[in-house]
This record gives structure tokens, C-alpha cells and sequence, in this order.
């Protein structure tokens, strides 16, 4: 950030200078010109024919530099078509100052300046020159007249280099200073950083458990977010935890009756066995569900569109149960903030169960609300009490004696997966069918 700061602030101080001095140096320029323009302007005049054709001033210049040899001022009237200056040093058609002893002035007849003209001129060895001419007809006179002033550009050129100085000192002066004040910003406007990284370095090395929240209002969200971070993240290992050992605690009543009958040396065993695997295989099966669910909570991004979802469920219903009518309507672009597998899941329980114990018919209706996405699945079979209802979300419980396949956490995962979401699950009657109504709520997506 610092040398960003410093070749942006480089660029723009550069920049601004040039311009600057474009400004500045033109402004002395054009008041030296504009004082040539007022002494040439006079010298027209007072210019007048004599009785000879002659030049001559009906008052003397008033600058007395104009008659000191040498002096950096000069001024010539030269008859411009015959060029006098060029041809003889002495012509009664040349008229030099008396300071430029014996030199004149160059003189380019090829043009013809009726305003006045400004240029520069080396033409004197050490001394630069700033010339004016400007071309006149005299009255009483046919002859087109040069009038010329020139000065010495060293005067000039000293305070354009004094200025450059000036400008240069404070510009180099003013960017030290800003480039210090970037500095300094960046810094002190960083620090707190510093301070926010030693606070994650204790915390990793468990002398902290939190990022202290005395930092600036800029910082504070980004502690506050680090912490709801690191709950987040506690929060997930005690549940993994927690998870484990319910699992665990899960499987050991199961492990326990195959080895005592394997002890025993039942003869039963092998259907011991396998009735205490496929109750390990409901329980595992349950977990993982769960563990799923929440591996895929952290994503707040999760959207899946229900009707897609549904049309899925469907076309997998239709196959294992042919005998099935499975009918789905409501609203075709609601989505449920929640992971597609999820989604298709808790769905797939609802409407196996409702196919598996209906009579043939299974009817879904999606509904929106204010902010929640419900999913209604009926189905024309025998219902359930009110009474036994609640049961029915116990793991691993089963009201049903017909001897169907089935391993009663169905329900179950499909509360405890909603509930990890957000949503909720509940069991109605259907008005419509006369069966049993679940009904599924899901945030909107």
C-alpha cells in the first residue's frame, strides 16, 4: 500500500508540477514579451520620415540601455525589401541602437509581420535573445520598415530557473510529507490487524478462546465474524461428538447381543446376527444422514428448486411401486434454501412411506408462504391416530405389522435433517384422500 501510495502520489505531484510550471513559466514569459511589445509599439510612435527619407524619432528612447554598448537591450529599424543590414554595415536605410555597437541584427524578409512577432535567437555567441519585430509603412514613406527589439534572455532564464528550483524544493517537500502521512495511515489504519492476527495466534495456541472485541468500529466486524466463526466451529465438534458417541452408544447394545450369543455358541447366531446388523445398518444409516446434513448447513448459498426435486422423487416412486398413482402440483419455481441431496432425501422418505403404506394414490402440494416453502404429501391409506403420531419420529419405531420392509428412522431423518435446516415436519390428516398428511416446512429459498 505504501508503494502504491507513493508512485500514484509521484505520478500525480509530477504531473501537477509540469502543469504548473507550464503555467508559471508562460506567465513570465508573456510579461517579458508584452514589456518588448510596449517599448517596440513606442518606438512606432515616435518613428517619422525625414526630409532624406530617413527614420528618425521625434523623441529619444527613454530606456538609456539603448545607447550602452553591449547592454542586452537593443532595438533596429531595417527597410525590410533591401535588407541595408546585410549588404553594408552603415546604410542611411539601416537604423541600429548604439548598443548593438557593430553588431545587427538577423533579419528574415520572407515574411510580413503586422502584428507583432515573438521568437528566440542564438545569434549573438553567450547571449540568448528574446526578439519582437513588427513590420510597418510609415506615413510619407513607400518603404516597409522592420522594427525589432531585442533583450537579453538571461534575466529571464534566471527567474524561470529560480521558479523551477522553487518548485521542485516544494514539490519534492510536499510529496515527502504525503508519502510519510500514506505511511503513517497505513500503518496505524493497520495495526489493529496486527493485533487481530496475535489475537488468532493465542487462540491457536489455546491461551484464548475468543478475539477480544476492543478494536476500532472498522475492525469489529471482521473479530465479530471470527468469533461467531470459532462457535460455529465449536458448535460442529460438540455435535460430531456428540454424534459419535451416540453412534457409538448405538452400536454397542447390538455388538454386545452377537457376541454373547457367539459365546454362547447359539444356534440361533445367524439370525441374531443378521436382526442385530440390520438394526446397526438403520442406525448408521440414520448418523450419516445427520452428518451429511450439517457438513452442508455451513453453505448459506444452498438452493434447491422443490419442483425439480419432486419430479425426481417421482419418476423413482413410479418404478418401484408401478401400482402407485403419485400426482404433484402448487407452485413450480419455489425454491427451499437447502442442499438438493438433502432436498431429495427427506422427500424420497415422505412419499416412499405414503406410496408404501396408501392404497394407491399419493398426492404433493407445494405451497409458498411469507418465508417458508411447504411441502404437502398425502395419501388415501388407513391414517394414523393423532395419538400415536409423535411416535412415529422416535427412531427406529414402527406401527406397522404388515411385515413391510422398512426401518423406522425414515421419519426420523427427515425431522432431524428439516430441523438442521430450519424447517419443521408434522403429521395431519389428509381432508382430501383420508389418509395420513405430512407435512414438511422448509426455509424459502
Amino acid at each position: 500500500m505504501i508503494v502504491v501510495a507513493t508512485i500514484w502520489i509521484s505520478i500525480l505531484l509530477f504531473a501537477g508540477g509540469f502543469a504548473l510550471d507550464r503555467v508559471l513559466t508562460g506567465s513570465l514569459v508573456r510579461n517579458f514579451d508584452s514589456q518588448l511589445e510596449y517599448v517596440v509599439n513606442a518606438m512606432i510612435a515616435a518613428s517619422e520620415i525625414g526630409p532624406e527619407g530617413e527614420v528618425r524619432f521625434n523623441r529619444p528612447p527613454a530606456d538609456q540601455r539603448f545607447i550602452e554598448t553591449y547592454s542586452g537591450l537593443y532595438f533596429q529599424i531595417t527597410d525590410v525589401p533591401a535588407n541595408h543590414c546585410r549588404q553594408q554595415a552603415e546604410s542611411p536605410l539601416c537604423y541600429p541602437s548604439r548598443s548593438l555597437w557593430d553588431r545587427r541584427l538577423r533579419i528574415d524578409d520572407n515574411y510580413f509581420h503586422v502584428r507583432p512577432h515573438f521568437y528566440d535567437s542564438q545569434e549573438f555567441e553567450g547571449e540568448p535573445l528574446r526578439i519582437v519585430e513588427r513590420d510597418v509603412i510609415l506615413p510619407g514613406s513607400a518603404i516597409r520598415w522592420r522594427f525589432q527589439v531585442a533583450q537579453s534572455r538571461e534575466g529571464l532564464d534566471a527567474q524561470i530557473r529560480e521558479l523551477r528550483n522553487t518548485l521542485i524544493w516544494s514539490f519534492a517537500v510536499l510529496g515527502l510529507g504525503l508519502v510519510v502521512l500514506a505511511a503513517l495511515q497505513t500503518v496505524y489504519g493497520l495495526w489493529p490487524l496486527r493485533r487481530v492476527r496475535q489475537a488468532v495466534a493465542a487462540i491457536r495456541s489455546g491461551n484464548r478462546t475468543r478475539v477480544p472485541q476492543a478494536f476500532p468500529d472498522e475492525i469489529r466486524p471482521l473479530t465479530e465474524e471470527i468469533n461467531q466463526l470459532l462457535a460455529h466451529s465449536e458448535e460442529q465438534a460438540e455435535e460430531a461428538r456428540r454424534h459419535a458417541g451416540n453412534l457409538a452408544h448405538a452400536l454397542k447394545t447390538p455388538l454386545t447381543v452377537i457376541t454373547n450369543a457367539a459365546t454362547a455358541r447359539d444356534p440361533d447366531l445367524s439370525d441374531t446376527v443378521c436382526r442385530e446388523a440390520t438394526t446397526m445398518r438403520r442406525q448408521v444409516d440414520h448418523h450419516l444422514a445427520r452428518a451429511r446434513a450439517i457438513g452442508r448447513r455451513a453453505s448459506a448459498q444452498a438452493r434447491a428448486r422443490v419442483w425439480e426435486s419432486l419430479q425426481a422423487v417421482q419418476r423413482a416412486v413410479d418404478r418401484m411401486y408401478e401400482e402407485v398413482t403419485v400426482d404433484i402440483a402448487g407452485d413450480k419455481t419455489a425454491s427451499a434454501r437447502v442442499e438438493r441431496q438433502d432436498l431429495d432425501e427427506m422427500l424420497g422418505n415422505l412419499v416412499e412411506n405414503a406410496a408404501k403404506y396408501g392404497h394407491g394414490r399419493v398426492f404433493v402440494t407445494v405451497e409458498r408462504r411469507e418465508s417458508t416453502v411447504d411441502i404437502l404429501v398425502e395419501d388415501d391409506g388407513p391414517g394414523i391416530p393423532e395419538a400415536q403420531r409423535s411416535e412415529l419420529f422416535t427412531r427406529g419405531k414402527r406401527l406397522d405389522t404388515t411385515g413391510k420392509p422398512g426401518t423406522g428412522l425414515g421419519l426420523a431423518i427427515v425431522r432431524d435433517v428439516a430441523e438442521i435446516y430450519g424447517g419443521t415436519v408434522s403429521l395431519e390428516e389428509s381432508e382430501d384422500l383420508g389418509g395420513l398428511l405430512a407435512r414438511l416446512s422448509l426455509p424459502l429459498g
